[in-house]
């Protein structure tokens, strides 16, 4: 019986380890860090928060982060839904093949499309924004969403569809006041697959911003300098990027499990 709780509990702590190091270690000095292995700080400092959140230059690349990461959440979305019910209700020349090329889109790596866009936001006056970023995500966004969505869809009878049209409802009424509440965990679910790579996404992000629209994971480069890397402000910025992540896998965490089947459990 103990060994039940046993193993499981070791495997969390285990799996805990590198948070509780990565968050202990912000509240360190980099001389501390650097001096030897302690589990605990031995001279606890917010030095190194209160430097993110004074200096402009940390503080806006969570805040630019943030902003493209919504816009392409919220364009992944809405261009995925209609495209995802057309899969799961119609049948037409290739959709299967259609389909999956789609999920193709993400086997690619990301510094195939660097240079094309670098070119093509550049000369459309694009370059730095935070819509670059944004549109460059949906990429890889899109096609994930779609897989998502169908699934979750392909799940709700058509007879639903059926019954709304006989009860007089038009297709945008029918959609957005029944089908979508149906579908809600399906949307919440790949939202937050949309949030977490586009939130970890460094090279298009980095490749295609300089100064205004440039994210944190770029401005984390800045800790280095002549005399090594400053450990402790490096740590405080890790652990602050984890928490706009643990915030959305809060409200989505019933759902995560079918999110990673595509839907189809």
């Amino acid at each position: 019986m103990r060994n039940r709780y046993l193993i499981p509990l070791v495997y969390i702590l285990f799996l805990l380890l590198p948070i509780y190091w990565l968050v202990a270690m912000s509240f360190k000095t980099t001389n501390e860090i650097l001096s030897g292995f302690s589990l605990f700080p031995q001279t606890f400092t917010w030095a190194n928060y209160a430097t993110i959140f004074s200096d402009p230059t940390w503080y806006w690349g969570y805040i630019n982060s943030i902003i493209y990461v919504t816009l392409n959440m919220v364009i992944s979305v809405t261009v995925a839904l209609p495209a995802a019910y057309a899969f799961s209700r119609y049948r037409f020349l290739g959709d299967k093949h259609l389909f999956f090329w789609l999920l193709t889109n993400r086997m690619a790596p990301a510094a195939v499309f660097a240079l094309p866009f670098f070119q093509l936001y550049s000369a459309a006056g694009l370059f730095d924004t935070h819509i670059a970023v944004a549109l460059a995500h949906c990429l890889f966004n899109i096609p994930l969403a779609v897989w998502i969505l169908e699934g979750f869809m392909s799940g709700v009878p058509k007879e639903l569809d059926e019954t709304a049209y006989v009860d007089g409802y038009s297709f945008p009424r029918f959609f957005v006041s029944i089908f979508l509440p149906t579908i809600k965990a399906g949307v919440g679910v790949t939202a937050f697959f949309c949030f977490m790579f586009s939130w970890v996404e460094l090279l298009l992000a980095k490749t295609l911003t300089a100064v205004d629209a440039k994210p944190i994971a770029a401005t984390m480069t800045k800790t280095a300098s002549s005399a090594g890397y400053e450990l402790g402000l490096l740590a405080a910025a890790g652990t602050l990027t984890i928490i706009p992540g643990a915030i959305v896998i809060y409200f989505v965490r019933n759902y995560i499990a079918k999110g990673f089947a595509l839907g189809r459990v």
